[in-house]
């Protein structure tokens, strides 16, 4: 054959290959062919063998595997191992097995329904009528029948698992939270519903059935209608919706309600200010009280309620939010008059702990597409997961997720001995100052771990198409809690309040006569040592230094590295009714949650935190037979130590320092108790080799950055002042 007609040959075979349907080139390159001696059945026959492999030239032959959802149950060690070790119910594993199916068979894809068919608002028929319908998609029907059916409010209540009934039920919705479609934020809401219900003693027993029933024709869903213009936060100055009473008992809400979610719930809790026959009503929180309306009448028209339009939100598209004009809205008074805001607290304690369980659901579900997606693709020769540099920050997402998801079911355990009453003082305020560090730190850690594992897929992971850039966006929400009450100074305890030295030492004492507190406490932890004889000494001396304060409620308290001077004077300005705002709470969640963390520590007298560094401290000496583990000890020994001595020190720091340190010292209690609960659950005897390198892991890094701000000046007066100056540089009037 000679290179001409080799030419001719390539050439008409390039031309079959990539240009099928230029019937001209074709025609023009048989009639060269046809005057060699090369035959165009041979040209046929040397295509044939190429068209398997380029059938598809304009689009190749390689499509990317996409990452497979599996059972979430089955594929999370940590949740099974956790459930072994505290509940080891065979009938919950089956539960939650099933449940696991269940998800990957149907409600993953109701969710992604709703995402793709948000819900939109009807305001009038076809014949003119203002109707304000919020019409949703029969998947979000779907998911409301779905939550009856499994009991995912009911399990709560039913409390069949005595203490361990809230684990039950929260390792059942951080299974269902990353495939609900963010009918999480309806659930949330009705379980707070509940609560609030239950803690008022059932005075509406109809409704309380109806939220935590299992039949999917009675269930109901609770909206929180709260937020109102001129305030998110603060509804306590915010809220100007009025209630004036009828001749029958009951009340009609006039008013602006700014951000209500889920509102095409069944019923709702929300505040209002009572109204005398003049028209006048008490301003701030003590005005506010709490009402339940149903949101639709008998005949299906709503109650009074005019929708004026809903939000177009970055995220959690999938859930009906909207702003509601009250005119005449019918409602019952819940709590006692003036005393609503005192009574949404139990609603806010569950509300934080769905936000935490979601946060931590979605850090587990990217993580387990991100390690099954490495299975599949592959990158400069290899596979994802024999790169050792993406397994490694694999493996870092992987050790946030751990920590959170122990801290959550911590708070979860502590929330269900509450319920059943078994709870000790030292649980009670554990709860007290976990249920907000809880909601903060995972809703932190949920927006990074979920953009860190949406790098792992690559340009896929910014393609919406995907599902997973939703997931980024919901998360944000967890940060953006919409449903915080601000905190003023004036909510503190009153009490009778007198502070001295005692027995000629520099710490302060707290006589109280107000409440009763029965905790235990450590004071001065030592200095850390690796070596089991000064661990001994520790234990030792944690012995002798315990104190027992349930004695009498004149006692003394020592005053353990909270009460500094500027918390003293926003009590004394408490008793003489001066404090207006001292503890200020201004917009941004994770700001809020750090002063409602002060908040705690003040209400306390500072029990919550001696109630923390005892539980830490036991923990940590339980932990000490491990050899493994003890460099993890050390490191929480060390941070504890040092924010012990930082927060004795601060009595003694200019007024203001605790506020500007609340963010870092917040963020320092989640580390170092999700750093013992790590180091407390790869303790245990069937712990494996991956629960120790988890907690040590956790330990490297820095677990007290308050202590690490202290010392380069973050809180110190002229900082906050160049922190304005720098703010507002070049800002115009």
């Amino acid at each position: 054959m000679t290179f001409d007609l080799q030419d001719k040959l390539v050439s008409a075979m390039a031309v079959r290959v990539c240009c099928r349907g230029n019937r001209l080139a074709l025609h023009l390159l048989s009639r060269s062919v046809s005057h060699s001696s090369v035959s165009m059945e041979s040209v046929d026959e040397l295509d044939s063998h190429t068209r398997a492999l380029f059938s598809r030239s304009a689009i190749g032959t390689f499509f990317q595997e996409r990452p497979l959802l599996t059972n979430p149950f089955t594929q999370d060690a940590l949740l099974r191992a956790y459930l072994r070790r505290h509940l080891p119910e065979q009938e919950v594993e089956r539960d939650l097995l099933r449940f696991g199916e269940r998800l990957v068979a149907e409600i993953d894809a109701l969710g992604r329904q709703c995402e793709l068919k948000p819900p939109v608002l009807q305001h009038y028929d076809a014949w003119g009528r203002r109707v304000d319908r919020i019409l949703t998609c029969d998947a979000w029907t779907r998911l409301k029948r779905i939550s009856a059916q499994e009991g995912l409010v009911a399990a709560g209540y039913e409390r069949t698992y005595g203490d361990w009934s809230r684990v039950y039920q929260m390792s059942k919705m951080y299974l269902f939270a990353p495939s609900a479609g963010l009918y999480t934020c309806p659930l949330a809401m009705t379980d707070g519903a509940a609560k609030v219900i239950e803690s008022l003693g059932v005075p509406v027993r109809e409704a309380f059935e109806r939220l935590t029933t299992r039949d999917e024709k009675r269930f109901w869903t609770s909206g929180q209608w709260m937020t109102e213009r001129r305030g998110g936060s603060d509804v306590s100055s915010g809220t100007e919706t009025v209630a004036r009473r009828q001749q029958d008992g009951w009340f009609k809400l006039y008013g602006f309600k700014w951000f209500t979610s889920a509102t095409d719930a069944d019923m709702t809790l929300t505040l209002a200010r009572i109204t005398d026959q003049h028209g006048r009503s008490t301003a701030g929180s003590s005005g506010l009280s709490l009402f339940l309306a149903e949101v639709w009448d008998a005949d299906g028209s709503s109650n009074g309620v005019e929708v004026q339009r809903l939000k177009d939100k970055l995220g959690t598209r999938q859930v009906p939010t909207a702003e509601l004009l009250l005119d005449g809205t019918n409602a019952q008074l819940l709590s006692e008059e003036g005393r609503g805001v005192a009574s949404i607290a139990n609603m806010l304690t569950i509300t934080r702990i769905y936000n935490a369980v979601c946060a931590v659901g979605a850090m587990r579900r990217i993580s387990h597409l991100c390690r099954e997606y490495a299975c599949k693709r592959s990158a400069f020769g290899k596979l994802l997961k024999d790169h050792a540099l993406h397994v490694q920050t694999l493996s870092r997402l992987e050790v946030e997720t751990r920590a959170a998801f122990l801290l959550t079911m911590e708070v979860c355990r502590l929330l269900g001995r509450e319920e059943n009453r078994s709870a000790s003082d030292r649980d009670t305020l554990l709860l007290r100052l976990l249920t907000p560090v809880a909601k903060l730190y995972t809703a932190k850690q949920a927006v990074c771990v979920v953009s860190e594992g949406l790098e792992s897929f690559g340009g896929q992971g910014y393609i919406e198409d995907t599902g997973l850039p939703s997931m980024l966006r919901d998360a944000q929400v967890s940060v953006c809690d919409l449903h915080l009450r601000f905190i003023r100074s004036d909510e503190l305890p009153v009490g009778q309040i007198c502070f001295s030295p005692t027995d000629g030492s520099t710490r302060t004492t707290l006589t109280r006569t107000h409440s009763r507190v029965n905790a235990t406490a450590v004071i001065d932890l030592p200095q850390p040592r690796v070596r089991r004889e000064r661990m001994a000494a520790l234990k030792a001396e944690h012995t002798q230094t315990r104190l027992n304060l349930d004695q009498n409620e004149n006692e003394k308290i020592p005053c353990f590295a909270v009460l500094d001077q500027e918390i003293r004077r926003t009590l004394e300005l408490v008793l003489q009714g001066n404090a207006k705002s001292v503890l200020s709470i201004w917009e941004g969640t994770t700001n809020v949650l750090s002063l409602d963390v002060l908040r705690s520590i003040a209400k306390s007298s500072g029990s919550v935190l001696r109630a923390f560094f005892t539980d830490v401290n036991e923990r940590l000496l339980a932990a000490d037979a491990s050899a493994a583990l003890r460099p993890a000890v050390a490191s929480l020994c060390a941070s504890l130590s040092g924010l012990e001595r930082f927060t004795r020190a601060a009595a003694s720091r200019p007024a203001g320092t605790l506020e500007l340190s609340a963010r870092d010292l917040s963020y320092s209690l989640a580390r170092i108790y999700m750093g013992a609960l790590l180091v407390d659950h790869a303790a245990w005897e069937k712990a494996t080799h991956t629960d120790v390198y988890a907690a040590l892991r956790w330990c490297e890094q820095d677990l007290c950055p308050v202590v690490s701000g202290d010392s380069v000046g973050c809180y110190d007066p002229q900082t906050a002042a160049m922190d304005t100056a720098l703010v507002y540089d070049g800002l115009k009037p």
